[in-house]
């Protein structure tokens, strides 16, 4: 087969190019810019084009298939030569769909939490030397690649995301899946810039549940109302709620009981034990016991970016997560301040997505960060100006997040002045973004103040 990627350095594309790769495809792709870690990864494979920019001479008849990226626009000229050529254009969830038609498809969707579940699933499996295709959303330690494609593997996890195919297919990645297994975690309005309306956006995740398998099984968290109604309506599907695993802390440190032994995990916070009920769940469906994926979780570290550890010493621990959206930046806080009562908790939170910088969904931000000891949001006025958003300001934000002492930094100086100027001790520091934090080294940062 020969496939080529219009807009091959994207996270996912990159990684779906790859896997191909590996699998033995003839993979060729083409890209106006590649960043890292894309371009290294690209590079290693032999993947990485050649010259950048777009070249409708590389579209030949001899092209099986063409899967076509977001980065890309409607009118490239790539795009238009396959058409031109009859060649089939897939967006990547398309194609994912393409190559696991006849396995038994397991589909991890939400708007905060997926990527988490979906993680522990692929961890759990892999311990337990099961054979298995995957995709996710980010690194996760001991896995080479975000996507694998195989030829005999019997199951397919997804992640499934409620953004957009691609440029020409407005349609929700998740509903090309349709899956046999899915669970949903929660659903808290995103994406303002696709999705107007809560309800649009809640509409999409009703759309989900009814693509599920005839006979097919649903779990969700028990405790969202608007899931629970999407629940109800479900015909040719079976749905089951869960809430949190029950669990001790001691030390600083989670435990769960299953029958008379003790399990220690290395993942904390009441949303990661509602994340641990609903993987409980789908790998129970699939054939796994309750000890077994106890015991395995134990050596989960989590996803890349999710409460990831930068630095820590005895009494203080420096957090990075990719918490943007109001739910996740809500539930990481929590998560933190739960777990270390005792020590003061400094949260800083970016601003850097559509929505979040758009001034009418800022109100959804409300008392996110109300749980911190002293809290911080970070917007860079350019990045604003950029995705082409009304300017929004320091008193703005403030009285959307609805506390008046938040402190709002718009320079990344700034921002490096006062992370560097703090002291930690018996203190937590919690960054959140999504962005880049305006450019400055967070873990250089974060070495500096431990030591």
């Amino acid at each position: 087969m020969r496939i080529h990627f219009i807009a091959i350095g994207g996270s996912a594309m990159h990684n779906l190019a790859i896997a191909l790769h590996k699998k033995g495809y003839n993979v060729s792709g083409s890209d106006d810019e590649v960043f890292e870690p894309s371009r290294s990864r690209l590079k290693q494979y032999g993947l990485l084009p050649d010259v950048m920019g777009w070249n409708s001479d590389k579209i030949t008849s001899e092209i099986d298939a063409v899967i076509l990226g977001m980065h890309a626009r409607p009118d490239n000229p790539e795009l238009l030569k396959a058409r031109e050529l009859n060649i089939k254009v897939y967006s990547y969830p398309e194609y994912l769909f393409e190559q696991t038609r006849h396995k038994t498809r397991v589909v991890i969707a939400g708007s905060h939490g997926k990527t988490t579940i979906t993680s522990m699933l692929l961890h759990v499996l892999k311990t337990l030397n099961k054979d298995f295709d995957f995709m996710v959303g980010a690194n996760i330690k001991g896995f080479d690649t975000m996507v694998r494609l195989s030829e005999d593997a019997p199951l397919a996890i997804f992640e499934g995301d409620e953004y957009l195919s691609s440029p020409i297919d407005r349609r929700p990645k998740f509903l090309w899946y349709k899956p046999h297994i899915a669970l949903v975690s929660g659903i808290a309005w995103d994406h303002i810039n696709v999705f107007p309306t809560i309800e649009a956006y809640n509409h999409q995740f009703e759309l989900f549940a009814q693509s599920i398998r005839p006979g097919g099984m649903l779990f969700y968290y028990g405790g969202d109302q608007v899931l629970a109604g999407i629940a109800r309506k479900l015909k040719s599907a079976t749905a089951v709620s869960y809430g949190e695993v029950e669990a001790t802390t001691e030390k600083g440190k989670t435990l769960v009981k299953c029958g008379e032994r003790k399990f220690v995990l290395k993942i904390f916070g009441r949303h990661n034990l509602q994340n641990l009920s609903g993987a409980l769940l789908v790998v129970q469906k699939i054939g796994i016991g309750a000890e077994e994926f106890w015991a395995a979780m134990q050596s989960f570290d989590g996803a890349a970016r999710r409460l990831q550890v930068l630095a820590e010493n005895e009494d203080s621990t420096i957090f990075f997560d990719f918490a943007h959206a109001p739910s996740k930046v809500r539930a990481t806080v929590s998560a933190v301040k739960e777990q270390y009562p005792q020590r003061k908790l400094v949260a800083v939170a970016e601003l850097h997505t559509f929505s979040s910088l758009n001034r009418d969904f800022l109100p959804q931000y409300k008392d996110t960060l109300s749980q911190a000891d002293e809290a911080v949001v970070f917007f860079n006025p350019e990045v604003v100006a950029h995705k082409k958003l009304p300017p929004i300001t320091p008193e703005e934000v403030k009285m959307a997040f609805g506390a008046p002492r938040l402190r709002v930094i718009t320079s990344p100086v700034q921002l490096e002045d006062f992370l560097s100027g703090l002291r930690i001790e018996d203190t937590n520091l919690l960054v959140m973004s999504s962005g880049n934090l305006g450019g400055i080294d967070i873990s250089k940062i974060a070495s500096r103040l431990i030591s």
